[in-house]
């Protein structure tokens, strides 16, 4: 009889040891490495090489294939995330930080399926039915025919699942799922990754729709080994700050649909409330231009978003002065800075920087380059842009600025919430005027020239 052995996985980048150690060789975390039960190899424990199994059907490149169908939810930025509705036999994986209403958001969705004569099934082992039921109420669902289950034994839920053949399964969530065959505890990297691996066959096998809840840790990414977000077809980040309304459904991973894709959400007492125009959402209040705020025309996925970027730029009482950043990536913030200063002498020693975007959104798009150095310059110079105009364009160590993709998009978005000018750069590609008085500049030395000095006059 083969000899059983255990193998030790660190839970952040899912790198195998031989033996435990406090930190990970391969990614630098500590105290991830777990012990875990190595997988069977086969039958009498004879290896996979010792064994004959069947041969596979094989197809070539020009084999005609049926367009995969889709199911909508009826919640059209859920489906538009999805990419234009839910694909059978999908496996996706849904994450987000406690609290921030990923369960609302799947008994909505789920809720929504079942009204439309999709049968749904939900399983949750973190709450009871009842507690489920009387969150249902609240939402205004108890009328929908959706089936619930309370359940943590993952041999169990399979059963019920082929017994019951539903068209779409939600497990909340995967970190309670527990494996019997599997020798740790639940929620440990072993549990987490079999359950998951258990439940997106199933998904293939019987082409059921499973929508798996993912926790994430406090780094924001989705706890257990990454190789879960491998093995499903789509993940999904559902964001938000814990003093805004509104919430974000970004779509990271998408084999179905264009990834960085992104539904809106706004939550309410009755459940979260689709956001129709996101660009009038995050712009706020602009009917009085005050320095250091500035328009960015972004896009988010397949669509155009207008959101607001504030910067404050004050005295420093500190030796090293403050450098904070809400919505955006601190170290591009900090080439910003240096480039202000070494290619356009605008110094920042001595000040507090402050940035933020405005409504609770994460921006990581190169082109809101030119948005962030006109916030910054405004701020520094206590002199207000146009509250009519937009900005985009990627800015280089040079100080050029570059080109973006997209540019009538953001300029149709722009030119329809009542925008009149545009800063982009010089090279970008735009068919039409769009209603817009485009200023083109070739680097950031041109763009102060047109920004604080010919605008005005």
């Amino acid at each position: 009889m083969a000899k059983s052995s255990t193998s030790f996985t660190c839970s952040a980048c899912g790198a195998s040891h031989k033996k435990w150690a406090g930190r990970c060789d391969a990614c630098g975390a500590w105290n991830t490495i777990a012990e875990e039960a190595a997988l069977t190899a086969g039958p009498a424990g004879k290896t996979l090489g010792a064994t004959r199994g069947r041969a596979v059907p094989l197809s070539d490149l020009s084999t005609q294939d049926a367009p995969l169908p889709r199911k909508l939810s009826g919640i059209g930025e859920f489906d538009l995330v999805l990419g234009g509705g839910l694909v059978p036999a999908s496996a996706i994986l849904v994450g987000g930080d406690p609290g921030i209403g990923k369960s609302t958001l799947l008994l909505q969705a789920a809720a929504r399926f079942a009204q439309t004569g999709t049968k749904a099934i939900y399983v949750s082992g973190e709450e009871a039915a009842a507690q489920v039921r009387m969150r249902a109420g609240r939402l205004g669902l108890t009328e929908a025919p959706l089936q619930l289950a309370n359940e943590t034994n993952l041999r169990n839920i399979l059963t019920t699942l082929d017994q019951e053949r539903p068209e779409v399964a939600i497990i909340d969530s995967i970190q309670t799922m527990w494996a019997d065959h599997v020798e740790s505890a639940p929620g440990s990297v072993a549990q987490v990754r079999a359950a998951s691996h258990e439940l997106t066959q199933f998904a293939k096998r019987r082409g059921v729709s499973v929508i798996l809840v993912g926790h994430v840790t406090k780094e924001g990414q989705i706890a257990g080994p990454r190789v879960v977000e491998h093995m499903v077809d789509t993940v999904l980040y559902f964001e938000g700050e814990r003093g805004h309304q509104f919430r974000i459904l970004r779509a990271v991973k998408n084999r179905f649909g264009p990834a960085d894709e992104i539904g809106v959400f706004e939550m309410t007492g009755s459940g979260l409330q689709e956001v129709k125009n996101p660009s009038a959402l995050f712009l706020g209040e602009r009917e009085n231009p005050s320095s250091g705020s500035v328009v960015f025309a972004g896009i988010e996925g397949t669509r155009p978003v207008l959101v607001e970027i504030q910067a404050l730029v004050a005295p420093s009482p500190l030796a090293t002065p403050r450098r904070t950043v809400v919505g955006w990536d601190s170290g591009r913030l900090a080439m910003i800075l240096a480039v202000l200063e070494a290619r356009c002498g605008i110094g920042f020693a001595g000040r507090d920087v402050y940035l933020n975007v405005a409504g609770g959104l994460r921006i990581s798009e190169p082109a809101a380059d030119l948005a962030v150095a006109a916030a910054l310059m405004s701020a520094r110079q206590d002199q207000p842009l146009p509250a009519d105009a937009v900005f985009f364009g990627e800015l280089s160590l040079s100080g050029a600025l570059r080109p973006t993709a997209q540019h009538d998009s953001r300029l149709r978005e722009a030119a329809k919430l009542g925008f009149t000018v545009a800063f982009a750069p010089a090279k970008a590609k735009t068919q039409g005027d769009h209603g817009l008085k485009l200023h083109k500049m070739s680097d950031l030395n041109d763009f102060i020239v047109q920004s604080f000095d010919a605008i005005e006059g």
